[in-house]
């Protein structure tokens, strides 16, 4: 049998995947891009990210327009055609699939339908067809946990089967508070679900800001979510007629549901490719560990992504691509910054990066912290907005800041100013002495620097 040689191989054609070869073919490489799916843009584009942010916005509109009673404007229950809501969502998909697809023919980057495994450290299994390469990146993401013990049930859905929409369920249980289920109960209870989430820690989206996610959960509850925290589901009885989830812990009793979406986390995928073949150490978690240039134990082989631990955003995903395609090209490139943003696209929707508050405490680092109430914002309210805060952690000797919550309308198109206040050492004077617009949701984040300050005369 022939063998294949590729200069410069990318295993994977998520967002980390394609953005790493589109990147290695701009900088003059030969790129091979390997991955089983029919199209580009792995699980984020075509079972994750997008599709849910089509149908969170589809639940945006049916919200909005309920709360348009309250100015005095009565739209009416909506009718939902479920077929022509999915088509629609698999049309954005699809256009956004096939121009992936354009872009990596005009690069010349050869794409390969397969699944790949290494059978050295220069040498790959592509579907039974041998292939050696030069470099590779492994870029093979992550898969959704799947609680053990659970029965085999059709009506036990994750996370991609949830994105189907394949009915909307009277009753609609989920397992798992974190951002993925909440925004699955933003969905289905706009779609007309009567959904329960079940989380097992303390208090939805785990690690955020604790004092932003009680205002997340005011709003998820006033929407129609109930919401059980320190509870886990013991077992769960299948019949025809309903499943029944047993739970312990803050809520003892049974939650009777006609779908179950398991939404407790994701596994990296480090052991589907026979990493150690290669000589690359995967963890007991699936993990393919990395350093800031995104090099394995194996100098000319990388990884990114989510198969190299958390966080798991394709953000993350992406930048990690570049920095490993500039690095295998013979260029300067690093990812050494802990500041990725998380957003959950509920609503409200939740953002922050940096450090919380209770991070901070528990680090030990001196902090002080400031904030802004949205209740005083006049776009916010003007624009039919509820209950939101951005919140600015910041070091007290020198101002700086050192992490942002906001909770609220478009929370996540606000933190990236933040964002790079942080990465450029902003201090809170720069932040209240730079103009914002006015009336903007941006504005609370200049108004939280000046009350710190002394300054806000707008509380």
């Amino acid at each position: 049998m022939t063998e294949k040689h590729a200069d410069f191989i990318v295993l994977g054609a998520g967002p980390g995947g394609y953005a790493c070869a589109f990147r290695a073919a701009d900088l003059g490489r030969k790129v091979v891009l390997v991955d089983p799916r029919t199209s580009l843009g792995g699980v984020c584009l075509n079972e994750g990210c997008i599709p849910s942010k089509a149908l969170l916005h589809a639940a945006d509109v049916i919200r909005e327009a309920e709360e348009m009673a309250h100015w005095g404007i009565t739209l009416g229950k909506p009718k939902i055609d479920l077929d022509a809501l999915r088509a629609r969502k698999d049309g954005i998909v699809g256009q956004l699939t096939g121009g992936l697809g354009g872009l990596a023919k005009r690069r010349k980057v050869d794409v390969i339908r397969g699944a790949a495994r290494f059978t050295g450290p220069g040498s790959l299994d592509i579907d039974g067809e041998a292939w050696t390469f030069d470099q590779a990146v492994i870029a093979v993401g992550s898969s959704p946990v799947r609680l053990p013990g659970w029965p085999e049930d059709d009506r036990i859905w994750d996370s991609t089967a949830a994105l189907e929409l394949r009915q909307v369920p009277k009753r609609l249980a989920i397992t798992g508070g974190g951002i993925i289920g909440l925004e699955m109960a933003t969905v289905y209870s706009a779609l007309g679900s009567k959904v329960t989430v079940i989380e097992l820690a303390g208090q939805i989206v785990p690690g955020a800001d604790t004092e932003a996610v009680s205002l997340l959960r005011e709003a998820l509850t006033a929407q129609g979510v109930v919401i059980h925290t320190a509870t886990r589901v013991a077992s769960v009885k299948t019949a025809r007629s309903a499943l029944t989830l047993v739970c312990e812990g803050d809520f003892e009793g049974e939650i009777k549901a006609d779908a179950v979406i398991q939404s407790v986390g994701r596994r990296a995928n480090g052991a589907l490719v026979n990493a150690e073949a290669a000589g690359i150490t995967v963890t007991d978690r699936g993990i393919i560990e990395v350093d800031v240039s995104c090099r394995t134990g194996v100098p000319h082989i990388f990884a990114i992504g989510d198969v190299t631990g958390n966080p798991m955003l394709a953000h993350r995903a992406t930048h990690q691509g570049h920095v490993a395609a500039e690095v295998a090209s013979g260029h300067e490139a690093a990812l050494d910054t802990d500041l990725i943003p998380s957003v959950a696209y509920t609503k409200p929707e939740l953002a922050w990066a940096g450090l919380t508050e209770a991070q901070a405490k528990e680090a030990g680092i001196a902090h002080k912290v400031t904030r802004f109430p949205w209740a005083a914002s006049g776009r916010n309210l003007s624009s039919g907005g509820g209950d939101g805060l951005t919140k600015l952690v910041y070091c007290p000797q020198t101002n700086r800041l050192l992490g942002a919550t906001l909770v609220g309308t478009n929370a996540g198109e606000l933190l990236p100013e933040v964002m790079l206040g942080m990465e450029m050492g902003a201090t809170l004077e720069d932040v209240a002495m730079t103009v914002h617009a006015h009336p903007t949701l941006s504005e609370t984040i200049a108004f939280s620097a000046e009350r710190a300050l002394g300054t806000l005369t707008d509380l």
